[in-house]
């Protein structure tokens, strides 16, 4: 797997712990935001950087990090096929994958301590879409995954 990370200023101390962890477990990343705090980009810059190269399938998934989260979310989804989520603890970001299929990982530098965010990436990553669910809940995700392409589809053609 090949992963896309970055961050701003807000989120470097703990992208750097992050891209550390992938690192020491062999995990292929490029980092494509701010790689030095005396050359810092705005949080809109390194979303709107990261998501076409997920978009195309350059990299399969991505970690974005800023001060909530919610504003590297809110630029990443504005990309055909990234469904970047802002998540706030271990289990949030197990049922963004599982539930949503999520393919983007967004924190807060400013919510989420280094440790607990590598935390967050080890279930991000593990976890595979529809895992753990009840058969029902499976075969709706499903039917709701194609209604979500549909709308995606309808704003941003096919």
């Amino acid at each position: 797997m090949k992963l896309a990370i970055g961050s701003d200023k807000s989120g470097f101390t703990v992208k750097e712990a992050i891209k550390a962890y992938l690192k020491e477990a062999n995990i292929e990343c490029d980092d494509l935001g701010t790689v030095d705090l005396n050359d810092v980009h705005p949080y809109y810059r390194v979303a709107s950087d990261v998501a076409p190269k997920v978009q195309d399938g350059t990299y399969e998934k991505a970690i974005l990090i800023c001060g909530t989260g919610a504003g590297m979310s809110v630029v990443a989804n504005k990309f055909k096929g990234v469904h970047a989520v802002a998540c706030e603890s271990m289990y949030a970001a197990k049922m963004a994958r599982a539930i949503n299929n999520a393919n983007v990982l967004c924190m807060g530098g400013w919510i989420v301590g280094p440790e607990m965010a590598i935390e967050m990436v080890k279930i991000f990553l593990s976890t595979d879409w529809c895992q753990d669910l009840e058969d029902w809940r499976a075969v709706n995700m499903h039917k709701f995954a194609a209604q979500v392409q549909a709308i995606e589809d309808s704003i941003y053609g096919a």
